[in-house]
């Protein structure tokens, strides 16, 4: 069971480590986007700023099962196997980019706008207010929402597993329920909650440094 659990605990952090790099890599700029296409935002623009809105809100809306069935086709097409540890990495993804883009458009739109103002008379140009001045004062919030999209991504991979993406979720499905092994069961469910805490604990240890920085 040991070799089980660490090679379930193995694919869980491939499918999440892997799959929020690219979720932030997709969401932080669609974030940013929104952030400066509304009617308030350095560079106004309301049918770029809808048509982002209705596409995230649609993807949201869509359950992960769901989606990863749907993807399946795209899954199989780039990584050549449709369920699976790899194959779950898509699903993954486009469940978790418009959840970390609306995060981070809110982290934001938390920044006052007194400090945005400043960098704009001074003459800075929409580049360097976002990275020198939006990015910077928003990295705490940031450091919360990469946290909260983690801990969700840890729970899609559980769900990943019951339609055999790997991991502990395919650990406490394969095992646990239809082999009626209870120990596997429980372990699984047991190592998610301490992943669980243990990145919580972090995001939230290093977000608080970030706001006394």
């Amino acid at each position: 069971m040991i070799k089980i659990l660490f090679n379930s605990i193995l694919e869980t952090t491939f499918m999440v480590s892997i799959s929020i790099f690219l979720a932030f890599l997709i969401g932080s700029p669609l974030a940013i986007l929104l952030f400066i296409s509304r009617r308030d935002g350095l560079k106004p623009n309301f049918a770029l700023f809808r048509f982002l809105d209705i596409l995230i809100n649609i993807l949201r809306s869509v359950p992960f099962v769901i989606l990863m069935i749907v993807l399946m086709p795209l899954s199989s097409l780039i990584f050549g196997e449709s369920i699976g540890t790899t194959g779950s990495l898509v699903p993954l993804t486009f469940a978790s980019f418009p959840f970390i883009a609306r995060l981070l458009e809110a982290s934001f739109l938390k920044v006052e706008k007194g400090i945005i103002e400043a960098a704009e008379s001074m003459g800075s140009k929409i580049s360097e207010i976002i990275f020198k001045v939006l990015i910077p004062e928003s990295l705490p919030n940031i450091v919360n929402d990469i946290t909260i999209t983690i801990i969700n991504l840890i729970g899609y991979s559980a769900m990943a597993g019951s339609l055999g993406g790997g991991g502990l979720g395919n650990m406490a499905i394969r095992f646990g329920l239809y082999n009626f092994k209870a120990d596997y069961l429980f372990s699984a469910v047991v190592t998610i909650i301490i992943l669980v805490q243990l990145i919580q604990y972090g995001g939230t240890k290093l977000s608080k440094k970030l706001n006394k920085i």
